[in-house]
C-alpha cells in the first residue's frame, strides 16, 4: 500500500490520539495536499518544525497500529467479506430453487453493506 494512503487511513483511525498540531499537520499534508512550506507559513513556524511534527505524528500512528492492529483487522475483514460474496455468487449460479436464490440475494446485500 502506498505510504500516503496508509498514513491517511491511520490518521482516520488514530488521529484523535495525536496532539492537535500533529493531527492538523498530517491532515493538511496528506489529505489536503499542502506543502511543508504552506503549512509552515499558515502556522508561523519553520518548514523544518513542520517536518519534525509530521514525522513524530507518523511514528506515533505506526506505533498505535503495531500495538492495536485496527487497520490490519479491518483489511482482513474486508477481504473475508469479498471472499464470501464471491462464493455466494458461485453458489447462486448453480441453484435452481428460486427461494434459496432470493435468500442468497438478501445475504449478499447485507454483506455488501459491510464492505
Amino acid at each position: 500500500m502506498e505510504k500516503n494512503v496508509q498514513i491517511s487511513m491511520l490518521c482516520q483511525l488514530y488521529g484523535k490520539l495525536l496532539t492537535k498540531k500533529q493531527y492538523e499537520f498530517l491532515d493538511d499534508y496528506y489529505n489536503n495536499d499542502y506543502s511543508l512550506s504552506e503549512i509552515a507559513e499558515n502556522n508561523n513556524i519553520t518548514r523544518q518544525a513542520v517536518r519534525d511534527i509530521i514525522k513524530k505524528g507518523e511514528k506515533k500512528l505506526f506505533e498505535y497500529e503495531e500495538k492495536l492492529l485496527f487497520m490490519k483487522k479491518t483489511q482482513n475483514q474486508e477481504k473475508k467479506i469479498q471472499d464470501i460474496l464471491s462464493e455466494l455468487t458461485k453458489i447462486k449460479a448453480d441453484l435452481s430453487d428460486k427461494q434459496v436464490a432470493i435468500i442468497l440475494d438478501e445475504v449478499k446485500k447485507e454483506l455488501n453493506c459491510l464492505v
